[in-house]
């Protein structure tokens, strides 16, 4: 590749391309609803709707990336990138952008309709989050809403490759949001304390326009917050489909816990989900959690159906004397 590429490849950052991680429980969710499945279309539609998610995913990374070039000089990390080191031109940043909304958008036109209305979702999301006069990354707690809709698109995205004629259910897109929520405030908080730490509140406000408003307790209690709105509708979600899955809830509270304290440590990896799956212990978290269901999905447990479902319990104390 020509040294001069090499920059522009950066920015499209394809190592952020294991965020779509979040793609894997619309495949595997739909594939257990569906009656009947044609495995070779749905290989296709798989290569297909990857190959196209992570062509838009980029371009949102190119144009956010070039727009917050002025700003990311603030921060101790981002200061590196090629549009601050001005080893991108407007020009080429802009065809770039160009080339990969268009690639996208047409693979995503060939899996189905669906999957094509998300993929043009997933590319207006990435206008409103990042483009005036939008920007709603500017704007504090909608920056975070905002960018936690790709979690439900890309749930849209696996769904859609299973399922073309059926939307998910609302409490599972729901879950996703608040769920993405949860994730995007844990990496605010994290870029708040590092940034503040490293240079002083003023650099935060300078890099982030929504970190004038914002503070590590509003943060925090952000964090409580969809933490619990996520809980709740995870709750109605596994109980609606099969109630054995209500023994998972330990391992997510342990989850979200385990993502939150580390989002309080210096250097998180909170502040780069696209590492997330280097942290050994959330790998482990996953993995019980993919055994759990797999156990619960093979064993009926009667009595907790019993227990959870009924409306009141009949407790006979008269034959107790």
């Amino acid at each position: 590749m020509p040294s001069f590429l090499v920059p522009y490849l950066r920015i499209a950052r394809p190592d952020h391309w294991a965020k779509h991680i979040f793609i894997v429980p619309g495949i595997f969710l739909a594939a257990f609803m569906a009656e009947s499945l044609a495995w070779n279309q749905v290989a296709m539609n798989v290569v297909l709707g990857f190959a196209s998610a992570c062509l838009l995913a980029s371009a949102n990374y190119v144009i956010n990336e070039w727009l917050d070039s002025e700003t990311d000089k603030q921060h101790p990390d981002k200061c590196k990138r090629a549009s601050c080191q001005g080893l991108v031109t407007a020009r080429g940043v802009y065809v770039e952008y160009i080339l990969l909304v268009v690639a996208g958008l047409g693979i995503a036109s060939f899996v189905n309709t669906l999957f094509f209305l998300s993929a043009i979702l997933f590319f207006l999301s990435g206008i409103l989050y990042n483009v005036p006069p939008f920007r709603t990354k500017d704007i504090v707690f909608v920056d975070v809403i905002t960018e936690s809709l790709n979690n439900p698109i890309r749930l849209l995205f696996g769904w859609s490759m299973i399922s073309p004629n059926w939307l998910p259910p609302l409490s599972m897109m729901l879950c996703f949001l608040f769920g993405g929520a949860f994730l995007m405030a844990a990496k605010r908080l994290s870029e708040f304390r590092h940034i503040v730490e490293k240079k002083g509140r003023e650099a935060a406000k300078l890099y982030r326009r929504s970190f004038a408003f914002y503070s590590e307790d509003s943060l925090l209690l952000s964090c409580f917050a969809y933490a619990v709105l996520t809980s709740f509708l995870l709750g109605v979600l596994l109980m609606k489909y099969r109630v054995e899955y209500i023994l998972t809830l330990p391992l997510f509270t342990w989850l979200f816990a385990y993502y939150l304290r580390r989002g309080l440590q210096p250097g998180s990896v909170a502040q780069k989900p696209e590492k997330l799956l280097t942290d050994k212990h959330l790998r482990l978290i996953t993995l019980l959690l993919v055994a759990a269901f797999t156990v619960l999905t093979a064993y009926d447990i009667p009595w907790l159906e019993r227990l959870l479902l009924t409306r009141f319990s009949e407790v006979p104390l008269d034959r107790l004397w």
